[in-house]
């Protein structure tokens, strides 16, 4: 797919920037468990429910200015996903599996037939004396290395508390708003300081450095766009070219009604829950349209690229209104999960002077492929990383959305337990070929086998008609995991490895 990464070199044939231009802004919004379906852009070939319940004004907005991704994957939890942007590297290889958040403790639910592997329960890091952590040179460092005023605003992540990693500045952001280990806010309210207390819930939650929003009716959602907004006239003035990181803790749980936006969706007939999420959805979309407000105002809009992306599919697993792991269809299941309900996300880029208004690509593309493409846009070439890089630049679909690399695999390794059950939700790998799709269960070793072009919401497992097409997939996926040398659980019962998929 054009332009790759491999072994932290960038192979490029052209440069973005030049003595004659300055770099392009990059705005990259990144929402929070936030599912294929959660808007009113239709992601699919058809509208569905879903689309006509939610309104996202200004995601149509970016749609009609720029490229529209349909088939675009993130991993099935936060953690792995948010490293696997800073770094570049597939979750098999940085090993940080699940979601982090205390030093040295793993947050994998017990499993009653599997011991599951020590995986990088501190997350990410900018050293390498941290036990169980990755440590790699950063996307904001590289940035910022080049003369990028980075900004990190909302959710982290990153690193486990009282690492450093914890810290966004310590992984190369040059401000840190309102971000720490945490993967949640206490509350979205700033009526509750945006805290768990009147809750009873733990200070861990608790997000930092907004006092002055406590006691008013301040969404967090919409301080946090108020904080980034004031961040980036710093660079502006200066006429440096910026990286807005803008990390929503929106929608996460919990569900807390944004009510600015909810009356409609009672009126609707939504229960207080799902209008409340679907009020949180909208007040997501409001940040959008202040942003892109801001940058026509400020004449920034011609040279800033925008990258929406949301970090895993959306939650139905629990808290949501039953029936559960339905709230993403037609895709099957949600957060946490193999299927495609826990892995495919909206995805959005406009990049002023390239994209070509309101198109679609098809082809798939993954996380880790805008580390790569964030750099190219910016006009980085040949940065020194200290990692291997697994994702690839997307940046020639900007202009050539047609373009498909049928032969490209994708991956995904959880040999985690989530906390939540659930169809698809348990301890697997899987890998994306073209319209085919595997799933390997590390428990039983069983594969399923499912053409999305066909089946996207993977009801036919096709595993017993094309053993041959197992058998390939099979052999992608284990050389793959042994190449990144990943991790895998353990038999209670024996004391044995599980077998690598092409080994059964």
């Amino acid at each position: 797919m054009g332009l790759s990464l491999l072994s932290g070199t960038i192979l490029s044939s052209c440069a973005v920037d030049s003595p004659h231009k300055q770099s392009p802004n990059i705005v990259m919004f990144l929402v929070d468990d936030m599912g294929w379906q959660d808007t009113s852009v239709p992601f699919w070939k058809d509208s569905t429910k879903f689309n006509k319940r939610y309104h996202t004004p200004n995601m149509e907005r970016l749609a009609n200015q720029g490229v529209k991704f349909t088939q675009a994957y993130a991993c099935a939890v936060c953690s792995p996903t948010r490293v696997s942007l800073m770094t570049g590297m597939n979750a098999a290889r940085h090993r940080v599996t699940n979601w982090t958040l205390k030093q040295n403790t793993n947050n994998d639910k017990p499993h009653p037939e599997l011991r599951l592997p020590q995986w990088n329960v501190n997350g990410l890091q900018p050293v390498d004396s941290i036990e169980n952590t990755i440590q790699a040179t950063t996307l904001p460092q590289i940035l910022s290395n080049h003369g990028y005023y980075t900004i990190h605003t909302g959710k982290a992540h990153f690193g486990a508390m009282n690492t450093p990693g914890e810290n966004p500045e310590n992984l190369g952001f040059k401000v840190n708003i309102a971000g720490h280990a945490a993967g949640a806010p206490g509350s979205f309210k700033g009526e509750n300081n945006y805290s768990s207390k009147r809750r009873n819930g733990r200070s861990d939650w608790d997000v930092p450095g907004l006092n002055k929003y406590h006691g008013t009716d301040t969404y967090l959602t919409e301080a946090l766009t108020l904080e980034a907004l004031n961040a980036i006239r710093k660079p502006i003035a200066k006429g440096t070219p910026f990286f807005l990181y803008m990390a929503h803790y929106a929608v996460h749980t919990p569900i807390e009604a944004d009510n600015r936006f909810v009356q409609k969706y009672l009126d609707a007939g939504l229960d207080e829950t799902e209008a409340a999420y679907a009020s949180m959805i909208e007040g997501m979309d409001k940040s959008l349209g202040d942003i892109l407000t801001f940058l026509d105002q400020n004449d920034l809009t011609e040279n800033t690229i925008i990258l929406f992306m949301s970090d895993n599919g959306g939650l139905s697993a629990h808290t949501r209104t039953k029936p559960l792991h339905t709230h993403n269809a037609p895709l099957k299941s949600g957060k946490g999960s193999a299927y495609e309900g826990g892995i495919r996300v909206p995805m959005i880029v406009k990049h002023p002077g390239l994209t070509k208004a309101a198109t679609t690509c098809e082809t798939p593309v993954i996380i880790e492929d805008f580390f790569p493409t964030i750099l190219e846009m910016a006009g980085i070439e040949t940065p020194v990383t200290s990692q291997t890089i697994d994702g690839e630049s997307f940046l020639p679909l900007l202009t050539n959305t047609s373009f498909q690399e049928s032969d490209r695999p994708l991956y995904w390794h959880y040999p985690n337990k989530w906390g939540a059950e659930g169809p698809g939700i348990g301890t697997t790998s899987s890998i994306r070929k073209g319209d085919w799709k595997m799933i390997y269960w590390y428990k039983d070793q069983k594969k399923e086998l499912y053409n999305l072009r066909n089946d996207i919401s993977e009801t036919n497992d096709l595993s017993t008609d094309f053993p041959e097409k197992i058998k390939e997939l099979s052999n992608d996926l284990g050389n793959f995991l042994r190449k990144s040398k990943a991790q895998r659980p353990v038999f209670k019962s024996t004391g044995k490895t599980v077998p690598w998929p092409d080994e059964k």
